[in-house]
Protein backbone atom coordinates (compact mmCIF):
# COMPACT_ATOMS: atom_id res chain seq x y z
CA UNK A 1 0.00 0.00 0.00
CA UNK A 2 1.62 3.32 -0.81
CA UNK A 3 0.78 5.79 1.98
CA UNK A 4 2.04 9.19 2.89
CA UNK A 5 2.34 10.83 6.21
CA UNK A 6 2.30 14.28 5.18
CA UNK A 7 0.71 15.77 2.66
CA UNK A 8 2.47 18.75 2.13
CA UNK A 9 5.90 17.07 1.12
CA UNK A 10 4.94 15.93 -1.70
CA UNK A 11 2.15 19.23 -2.37
CA UNK A 12 -1.47 19.08 -3.59
CA UNK A 13 -0.50 18.94 -8.04
CA UNK A 14 2.96 17.24 -7.33
CA UNK A 15 3.90 13.86 -5.80
CA UNK A 16 6.67 12.12 -4.22
CA UNK A 17 6.51 9.49 -6.09
CA UNK A 18 7.32 10.64 -9.82
CA UNK A 19 6.92 8.26 -12.74
CA UNK A 20 9.71 7.79 -15.12
CA UNK A 21 10.43 10.74 -17.42
CA UNK A 22 10.26 8.19 -20.55
CA UNK A 23 6.59 7.56 -18.99
CA UNK A 24 3.53 9.90 -20.27
CA UNK A 25 1.92 12.31 -16.92
CA UNK A 26 -0.29 14.75 -16.87
CA UNK A 27 -1.95 16.43 -13.97
CA UNK A 28 -4.92 18.14 -13.66
CA UNK A 29 -5.73 21.16 -11.82
CA UNK A 30 -8.51 21.22 -8.79
CA UNK A 31 -12.01 21.24 -10.31
CA UNK A 32 -14.39 23.63 -8.14
CA UNK A 33 -17.27 22.44 -5.99
CA UNK A 34 -19.92 20.90 -8.33
CA UNK A 35 -22.99 21.14 -5.71
CA UNK A 36 -26.15 19.90 -7.46
CA UNK A 37 -24.71 18.18 -10.86
CA UNK A 38 -24.12 14.51 -11.36
CA UNK A 39 -20.61 13.88 -12.02
CA UNK A 40 -20.85 11.79 -15.35
CA UNK A 41 -22.66 12.96 -18.97
CA UNK A 42 -21.04 11.22 -21.44
CA UNK A 43 -21.41 7.31 -21.56
CA UNK A 44 -18.30 6.29 -20.85
CA UNK A 45 -17.75 8.47 -17.55
CA UNK A 46 -21.24 6.82 -16.42
CA UNK A 47 -19.71 3.28 -17.18
CA UNK A 48 -16.48 4.75 -15.03
CA UNK A 49 -19.25 5.44 -12.15
CA UNK A 50 -20.76 1.90 -12.42
CA UNK A 51 -17.02 0.29 -12.39
CA UNK A 52 -16.78 2.36 -9.12
CA UNK A 53 -20.20 1.57 -7.54
CA UNK A 54 -20.14 -1.88 -8.56
CA UNK A 55 -16.66 -2.46 -7.13
CA UNK A 56 -16.61 -0.86 -3.74
CA UNK A 57 -18.65 -3.30 -0.59
CA UNK A 58 -19.58 0.61 1.51
CA UNK A 59 -22.33 2.20 0.47
CA UNK A 60 -21.73 5.18 2.72
CA UNK A 61 -18.59 5.12 1.38
CA UNK A 62 -19.10 5.71 -1.56
CA UNK A 63 -21.72 7.96 -0.23
CA UNK A 64 -19.38 10.59 1.50
CA UNK A 65 -17.14 10.02 -1.14
CA UNK A 66 -19.52 11.60 -3.71
CA UNK A 67 -20.04 14.58 -0.84
CA UNK A 68 -16.40 15.01 -0.66
CA UNK A 69 -15.92 15.55 -4.32
CA UNK A 70 -18.89 18.09 -4.47
CA UNK A 71 -17.53 20.24 -1.87
CA UNK A 72 -13.96 20.18 -4.09
CA UNK A 73 -12.32 18.31 -1.35
CA UNK A 74 -10.41 16.64 -4.02
CA UNK A 75 -6.99 18.65 -5.13
CA UNK A 76 -5.04 18.31 -8.77
CA UNK A 77 -5.14 15.16 -10.09
CA UNK A 78 -2.03 13.17 -11.30
CA UNK A 79 -3.09 10.47 -14.53
CA UNK A 80 -0.36 7.88 -15.85
CA UNK A 81 -0.33 4.49 -16.70
CA UNK A 82 -1.48 2.29 -14.23
CA UNK A 83 -2.75 5.01 -11.60
CA UNK A 84 -4.18 8.03 -11.05
CA UNK A 85 -3.68 10.18 -7.81
CA UNK A 86 -4.82 13.01 -5.82
CA UNK A 87 -4.93 14.50 -2.41
CA UNK A 88 -8.15 14.47 -1.21
CA UNK A 89 -9.35 16.37 2.38
CA UNK A 90 -11.22 14.77 4.99
CA UNK A 91 -14.36 16.50 6.21
CA UNK A 92 -12.02 18.08 9.11
CA UNK A 93 -9.54 19.29 6.40
CA UNK A 94 -7.00 16.23 6.95
CA UNK A 95 -5.19 15.71 3.79
CA UNK A 96 -4.43 12.11 2.59
CA UNK A 97 -2.90 10.80 -0.47
CA UNK A 98 -5.58 8.81 -2.52
CA UNK A 99 -4.48 6.29 -5.43
CA UNK A 100 -6.92 4.15 -7.58
CA UNK A 101 -5.07 1.57 -9.72
CA UNK A 102 -5.97 0.07 -13.16
CA UNK A 103 -4.81 -2.33 -15.42
CA UNK A 104 -2.35 -1.48 -18.15
CA UNK A 105 -2.64 -2.99 -21.19
CA UNK A 106 -0.19 -5.13 -22.71
CA UNK A 107 1.73 -4.64 -25.95
CA UNK A 108 -0.37 -7.16 -27.71
CA UNK A 109 -3.51 -5.49 -26.17
CA UNK A 110 -1.83 -2.27 -27.91
CA UNK A 111 -1.40 -3.91 -31.12
CA UNK A 112 -4.85 -5.44 -31.11
CA UNK A 113 -6.51 -2.07 -30.07
CA UNK A 114 -4.71 0.33 -32.48
CA UNK A 115 -5.23 -2.26 -35.02
CA UNK A 116 -8.93 -1.98 -34.62
CA UNK A 117 -8.93 1.79 -34.65
CA UNK A 118 -7.11 2.23 -37.83
CA UNK A 119 -9.32 0.55 -40.10
CA UNK A 120 -12.22 2.61 -39.27
CA UNK A 121 -11.49 6.36 -40.48
CA UNK A 122 -14.72 7.26 -37.38
CA UNK A 123 -13.29 6.06 -34.50
CA UNK A 124 -9.98 8.10 -35.53
CA UNK A 125 -12.29 11.44 -35.91
CA UNK A 126 -14.06 10.42 -32.84
CA UNK A 127 -10.97 10.04 -30.98
CA UNK A 128 -9.73 13.49 -32.36
CA UNK A 129 -12.84 15.40 -31.29
CA UNK A 130 -12.62 13.93 -27.85
CA UNK A 131 -15.56 11.33 -28.18
CA UNK A 132 -15.36 7.97 -27.68
CA UNK A 133 -18.24 6.07 -29.63
CA UNK A 134 -20.00 2.94 -28.28
CA UNK A 135 -18.47 1.01 -31.05
CA UNK A 136 -14.89 1.48 -30.50
CA UNK A 137 -15.24 0.14 -27.29
CA UNK A 138 -17.15 -2.97 -28.63
CA UNK A 139 -14.74 -3.30 -31.61
CA UNK A 140 -11.62 -3.66 -29.24
CA UNK A 141 -13.98 -5.93 -26.62
CA UNK A 142 -14.46 -8.09 -30.06
CA UNK A 143 -10.26 -8.30 -30.15
CA UNK A 144 -9.99 -9.20 -26.75
CA UNK A 145 -9.37 -5.54 -25.12
CA UNK A 146 -11.25 -4.47 -22.38
CA UNK A 147 -10.91 -0.31 -22.44
CA UNK A 148 -13.89 0.58 -19.86
CA UNK A 149 -13.20 -0.70 -16.29
CA UNK A 150 -15.52 -3.11 -14.86
CA UNK A 151 -15.99 -5.03 -11.55
CA UNK A 152 -12.74 -5.37 -9.43
CA UNK A 153 -10.67 -2.79 -11.98
CA UNK A 154 -10.32 0.26 -9.86
CA UNK A 155 -7.95 -0.84 -7.01
CA UNK A 156 -7.94 1.56 -3.85
CA UNK A 157 -4.73 2.54 -2.12
CA UNK A 158 -5.17 5.42 0.42
CA UNK A 159 -3.20 6.47 3.33
CA UNK A 160 -5.96 6.35 5.57
CA UNK A 161 -5.27 2.72 5.35
CA UNK A 162 -8.87 1.16 3.64
CA UNK A 163 -8.82 -1.99 2.44
CA UNK A 164 -11.70 -1.12 0.35
CA UNK A 165 -12.88 1.68 -1.65
CA UNK A 166 -13.19 4.29 1.10
CA UNK A 167 -14.43 8.14 1.15
CA UNK A 168 -11.18 9.56 -0.06
CA UNK A 169 -10.67 7.03 -3.00
CA UNK A 170 -14.16 7.54 -3.88
CA UNK A 171 -14.08 11.06 -4.10
CA UNK A 172 -11.57 10.74 -6.56
CA UNK A 173 -13.33 8.41 -8.86
CA UNK A 174 -16.52 10.49 -9.23
CA UNK A 175 -13.91 13.76 -9.78
CA UNK A 176 -12.00 11.58 -12.62
CA UNK A 177 -15.73 10.86 -14.08
CA UNK A 178 -15.81 14.55 -14.61
CA UNK A 179 -12.34 14.69 -16.03
CA UNK A 180 -13.44 12.00 -18.50
CA UNK A 181 -16.34 13.52 -20.06
CA UNK A 182 -14.40 16.06 -21.25
CA UNK A 183 -11.10 14.39 -22.05
CA UNK A 184 -11.21 10.41 -22.65
CA UNK A 185 -7.74 10.04 -23.32
CA UNK A 186 -7.06 10.19 -19.82
CA UNK A 187 -8.55 6.33 -19.78
CA UNK A 188 -6.38 5.92 -22.48
CA UNK A 189 -3.11 6.80 -20.92
CA UNK A 190 -4.38 5.14 -17.62
CA UNK A 191 -4.53 2.05 -20.04
CA UNK A 192 -0.63 3.03 -20.73
CA UNK A 193 -0.41 5.24 -24.21
CA UNK A 194 -0.50 9.06 -24.01
CA UNK A 195 -2.39 11.31 -26.30
CA UNK A 196 0.39 12.01 -28.55
CA UNK A 197 2.27 8.42 -28.90
CA UNK A 198 -1.08 7.42 -30.00
CA UNK A 199 -2.09 9.99 -32.86
CA UNK A 200 1.30 9.30 -34.22
CA UNK A 201 1.10 5.64 -34.29
CA UNK A 202 -2.77 5.95 -35.46
CA UNK A 203 -0.91 7.95 -38.30
CA UNK A 204 1.64 5.81 -39.65
CA UNK A 205 -1.33 2.27 -39.13
CA UNK A 206 -3.46 4.65 -41.50
CA UNK A 207 -1.20 5.27 -44.08
CA UNK A 208 -0.30 1.34 -44.16
CA UNK A 209 -3.77 0.35 -44.17
CA UNK A 210 -4.65 2.67 -46.95
CA UNK A 211 -1.46 1.35 -48.93
CA UNK A 212 -2.55 -2.74 -48.40
CA UNK A 213 -6.41 -1.79 -49.14
CA UNK A 214 -5.69 -0.07 -52.30
CA UNK A 215 -3.47 -3.14 -53.31
CA UNK A 216 -5.44 -5.54 -52.62
CA UNK A 217 -8.53 -4.14 -54.85
CA UNK A 218 -6.19 -3.60 -57.81
CA UNK A 219 -5.11 -7.53 -57.31
CA UNK A 220 -9.01 -8.34 -57.15
CA UNK A 221 -9.90 -6.51 -60.11
CA UNK A 222 -7.05 -8.30 -62.56
CA UNK A 223 -7.48 -11.97 -61.57
CA UNK A 224 -11.30 -11.93 -61.04
CA UNK A 225 -13.42 -13.32 -58.14
CA UNK A 226 -13.94 -16.88 -57.91
CA UNK A 227 -17.40 -18.02 -56.94
CA UNK A 228 -17.43 -21.61 -55.15
CA UNK A 229 -20.38 -23.56 -55.12
CA UNK A 230 -22.88 -23.90 -52.04
CA UNK A 231 -23.79 -27.04 -49.86
CA UNK A 232 -27.17 -27.60 -49.63
CA UNK A 233 -28.39 -26.85 -46.21
CA UNK A 234 -30.18 -30.22 -45.43
CA UNK A 235 -27.27 -32.15 -46.95
CA UNK A 236 -24.58 -30.64 -44.04
CA UNK A 237 -27.25 -31.00 -41.49
CA UNK A 238 -27.50 -34.90 -42.37
CA UNK A 239 -24.05 -35.37 -42.28
CA UNK A 240 -22.67 -37.11 -39.18
CA UNK A 241 -20.89 -34.57 -36.92
CA UNK A 242 -16.85 -34.94 -36.57
CA UNK A 243 -15.31 -36.61 -33.79
CA UNK A 244 -13.47 -33.65 -32.53
CA UNK A 245 -14.82 -30.34 -32.60
CA UNK A 246 -12.52 -28.23 -34.88
CA UNK A 247 -10.81 -25.14 -33.82
CA UNK A 248 -12.97 -21.79 -33.23
CA UNK A 249 -12.83 -19.47 -35.97
CA UNK A 250 -10.65 -16.19 -35.28
CA UNK A 251 -12.22 -13.22 -33.66
CA UNK A 252 -13.12 -10.53 -36.36
CA UNK A 253 -11.70 -6.88 -35.94
CA UNK A 254 -14.65 -5.14 -37.48
CA UNK A 255 -18.21 -6.18 -39.01
CA UNK A 256 -17.66 -6.87 -42.56
CA UNK A 257 -19.26 -3.99 -44.90
CA UNK A 258 -22.75 -5.63 -46.86
CA UNK A 259 -22.29 -4.19 -50.44
CA UNK A 260 -24.23 -1.04 -51.52
CA UNK A 261 -27.40 -2.08 -53.24
CA UNK A 262 -28.52 0.87 -55.08
CA UNK A 263 -27.57 1.21 -58.87
CA UNK A 264 -28.33 -1.04 -61.95
CA UNK A 265 -31.05 -2.70 -62.17
CA UNK A 266 -34.86 -1.40 -60.64
CA UNK A 267 -35.90 -3.35 -57.45
CA UNK A 268 -38.53 -6.32 -57.40
CA UNK A 269 -41.74 -4.31 -56.39
CA UNK A 270 -42.35 -3.46 -52.79
CA UNK A 271 -38.35 -4.04 -51.89
CA UNK A 272 -37.14 -0.92 -50.35
CA UNK A 273 -33.44 -0.92 -50.99
CA UNK A 274 -32.40 1.69 -48.18
CA UNK A 275 -34.23 -0.82 -45.70
CA UNK A 276 -32.47 -3.69 -46.91
CA UNK A 277 -29.55 -2.35 -46.83
CA UNK A 278 -29.83 -1.11 -43.47
CA UNK A 279 -31.03 -4.64 -42.49
CA UNK A 280 -27.53 -5.85 -43.71
CA UNK A 281 -25.39 -3.73 -42.06
CA UNK A 282 -27.32 -4.23 -38.75
CA UNK A 283 -26.55 -8.12 -39.57
CA UNK A 284 -23.41 -7.23 -40.06
CA UNK A 285 -22.70 -6.06 -36.88
CA UNK A 286 -24.78 -8.45 -34.76
CA UNK A 287 -22.36 -11.37 -36.41
CA UNK A 288 -19.30 -10.02 -35.02
CA UNK A 289 -20.40 -9.42 -31.30
CA UNK A 290 -22.44 -12.75 -30.94
CA UNK A 291 -19.16 -13.94 -32.39
CA UNK A 292 -17.19 -12.12 -29.84
CA UNK A 293 -19.32 -13.17 -27.01
CA UNK A 294 -18.47 -16.79 -27.80
CA UNK A 295 -15.50 -16.44 -28.36
CA UNK A 296 -14.88 -14.74 -24.60
CA UNK A 297 -13.95 -17.53 -21.30
CA UNK A 298 -16.42 -18.85 -19.92
CA UNK A 299 -19.52 -18.58 -22.90
CA UNK A 300 -20.32 -22.35 -22.65
CA UNK A 301 -21.86 -22.24 -19.19
CA UNK A 302 -23.48 -18.57 -19.86
CA UNK A 303 -27.12 -18.62 -20.02
CA UNK A 304 -28.64 -18.15 -23.25
CA UNK A 305 -30.72 -14.95 -23.50
CA UNK A 306 -33.89 -14.68 -24.33
CA UNK A 307 -35.06 -13.59 -27.87
CA UNK A 308 -36.12 -9.93 -28.44
CA UNK A 309 -39.67 -9.67 -28.83
CA UNK A 310 -40.98 -7.93 -32.02
CA UNK A 311 -41.63 -4.88 -29.90
CA UNK A 312 -38.04 -4.99 -28.54
CA UNK A 313 -35.91 -5.69 -32.01
CA UNK A 314 -38.08 -2.53 -33.36
CA UNK A 315 -36.90 -0.31 -30.84
CA UNK A 316 -33.58 -1.56 -30.99
CA UNK A 317 -33.91 -0.87 -35.06
CA UNK A 318 -35.26 2.49 -34.14
CA UNK A 319 -32.54 3.24 -31.63
CA UNK A 320 -29.59 2.16 -34.21
CA UNK A 321 -30.59 5.35 -36.27
CA UNK A 322 -31.71 3.86 -39.37
CA UNK A 323 -32.18 6.15 -42.37
CA UNK A 324 -35.97 8.25 -42.71
CA UNK A 325 -37.93 6.52 -44.55
CA UNK A 326 -37.18 2.81 -42.43
CA UNK A 327 -37.51 4.85 -39.21
CA UNK A 328 -41.12 5.61 -40.77
CA UNK A 329 -41.69 2.42 -41.62
CA UNK A 330 -40.75 1.16 -38.19
CA UNK A 331 -42.90 3.53 -36.39
CA UNK A 332 -45.86 3.04 -38.45
CA UNK A 333 -45.70 -1.04 -37.78
CA UNK A 334 -44.98 -1.06 -34.36
CA UNK A 335 -48.37 -0.78 -32.37
CA UNK A 336 -47.10 2.50 -30.30
CA UNK A 337 -47.52 6.04 -30.94
CA UNK A 338 -44.75 7.95 -31.72
CA UNK A 339 -44.06 9.28 -28.45
CA UNK A 340 -44.00 6.12 -26.71
CA UNK A 341 -41.59 4.63 -29.53
CA UNK A 342 -39.57 7.91 -28.68
CA UNK A 343 -39.44 7.00 -25.05
CA UNK A 344 -38.91 3.69 -25.69
CA UNK A 345 -35.62 4.20 -27.69
CA UNK A 346 -34.40 6.48 -25.05
CA UNK A 347 -35.37 3.63 -22.42
CA UNK A 348 -32.65 1.32 -24.53
CA UNK A 349 -30.12 3.63 -25.02
CA UNK A 350 -29.82 4.02 -21.73
CA UNK A 351 -29.75 0.17 -20.61
CA UNK A 352 -31.55 -2.26 -23.46
CA UNK A 353 -33.79 -4.62 -22.65
CA UNK A 354 -33.92 -4.17 -18.66
CA UNK A 355 -34.52 -0.17 -19.05
CA UNK A 356 -37.41 -0.88 -21.28
CA UNK A 357 -38.73 -3.32 -19.15
CA UNK A 358 -38.60 -0.23 -15.74
CA UNK A 359 -40.09 1.55 -18.79
CA UNK A 360 -43.29 -0.37 -19.61
CA UNK A 361 -43.43 -2.63 -16.27
CA UNK A 362 -44.98 -1.34 -12.89
CA UNK A 363 -44.85 -3.92 -10.10
CA UNK A 364 -44.73 -4.39 -6.46
CA UNK A 365 -41.46 -5.85 -4.83
CA UNK A 366 -41.55 -8.39 -2.22
CA UNK A 367 -41.47 -7.15 1.80
CA UNK A 368 -37.59 -8.13 1.65
CA UNK A 369 -37.12 -6.27 -1.35
CA UNK A 370 -39.26 -3.30 -0.71
CA UNK A 371 -37.30 -3.18 2.97
CA UNK A 372 -33.87 -3.12 1.16
CA UNK A 373 -35.24 -0.16 -1.29
CA UNK A 374 -36.71 1.52 1.46
CA UNK A 375 -33.33 1.71 3.57
CA UNK A 376 -31.31 2.92 0.93
CA UNK A 377 -33.86 5.79 0.25
CA UNK A 378 -33.45 6.12 4.35
CA UNK A 379 -29.98 6.11 3.55
CA UNK A 380 -29.62 9.04 0.96
CA UNK A 381 -29.43 11.62 2.69
CA UNK A 382 -26.74 12.91 5.44
CA UNK A 383 -28.29 13.60 8.63
CA UNK A 384 -29.58 17.24 8.86
CA UNK A 385 -30.49 17.03 5.12
CA UNK A 386 -33.37 17.92 3.82
CA UNK A 387 -35.04 15.40 2.21
CA UNK A 388 -37.08 15.18 -0.75
CA UNK A 389 -40.97 13.67 0.02
CA UNK A 390 -41.59 10.78 -1.80
CA UNK A 391 -44.80 8.74 -2.79
CA UNK A 392 -44.73 5.70 -3.48
CA UNK A 393 -46.84 3.43 -5.77
CA UNK A 394 -45.40 0.21 -6.83
CA UNK A 395 -41.55 -0.13 -7.84
CA UNK A 396 -41.79 4.08 -8.60
CA UNK A 397 -41.15 6.84 -5.89
CA UNK A 398 -42.64 10.27 -7.07
CA UNK A 399 -40.90 13.31 -5.90
CA UNK A 400 -44.37 15.26 -4.12
CA UNK A 401 -44.28 18.63 -6.09
CA UNK A 402 -41.42 17.86 -8.74
CA UNK A 403 -41.62 16.35 -12.31
CA UNK A 404 -38.95 13.59 -10.83
CA UNK A 405 -39.37 10.42 -9.89
CA UNK A 406 -36.92 7.35 -9.59
CA UNK A 407 -38.07 3.49 -9.87
CA UNK A 408 -36.65 0.16 -8.35
CA UNK A 409 -35.49 -2.17 -10.91
CA UNK A 410 -36.00 -6.16 -10.69
CA UNK A 411 -32.29 -6.39 -10.45
CA UNK A 412 -32.31 -3.83 -7.54
CA UNK A 413 -31.21 -0.74 -9.38
CA UNK A 414 -32.36 2.26 -9.85
CA UNK A 415 -33.92 4.41 -12.77
CA UNK A 416 -34.20 8.71 -12.80
CA UNK A 417 -37.45 9.68 -14.44
CA UNK A 418 -38.41 13.13 -15.39
CA UNK A 419 -42.49 13.96 -16.72
CA UNK A 420 -42.18 16.43 -20.10
CA UNK A 421 -45.47 17.00 -21.48
CA UNK A 422 -47.81 14.20 -18.69
CA UNK A 423 -46.04 11.51 -19.73
CA UNK A 424 -42.42 9.74 -17.55
CA UNK A 425 -39.28 9.86 -19.49
CA UNK A 426 -36.22 7.85 -19.12
CA UNK A 427 -33.69 10.31 -17.34
CA UNK A 428 -30.33 8.25 -17.38
CA UNK A 429 -28.47 4.78 -17.03
CA UNK A 430 -29.42 2.83 -13.46
CA UNK A 431 -27.39 3.61 -10.32
CA UNK A 432 -26.58 1.44 -7.23
CA UNK A 433 -28.08 3.57 -5.05
CA UNK A 434 -31.13 5.94 -5.27
CA UNK A 435 -29.28 9.26 -4.16
CA UNK A 436 -26.71 8.96 -7.40
CA UNK A 437 -30.18 8.26 -9.45
CA UNK A 438 -31.51 11.76 -8.05
CA UNK A 439 -28.00 13.22 -8.70
CA UNK A 440 -28.80 12.68 -12.44
CA UNK A 441 -32.02 14.55 -12.33
CA UNK A 442 -30.42 17.20 -10.45
CA UNK A 443 -27.80 17.30 -13.09
CA UNK A 444 -30.11 18.15 -15.85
Amino acid sequence: MIRTGNAEEAGESGYAEDAPAARPERTLAALPPAHGRGFAHTWWGRAWLKALEDTALDNGQLKRGRKHAREGAVGAVCVRPGRITAVVRDRDRTPYRSDVLLQELDDGEWDRLLGVVAERSGHIAALLDRDMPPQLVEDAAAVGVDLLPGIGDLEPECACEAWDHCSHTAALCYQVARLLDEDPYLLLLMRGRGERELLDELQVRSVAHAARHATAVGETAAEGASVAEGVPARAVFAAPGPAVLPVPPPAVAAPGRPPALAGGTDPAPGLEVAALEFLAADAAVRAQRLLAEALAPGHAASPVPAALTEWQDTVRLTAAGPPAGVAARLAAGCGHDRVDLARAVRAWEHGGTAALAVLEEEWTPDAEALARARAQLAAAWEEGERAPRLRAAGNRWTAVGADTQVRYGRDGRWWPYRKDRGRWWPAGPSAQDPEAALAMLAAD
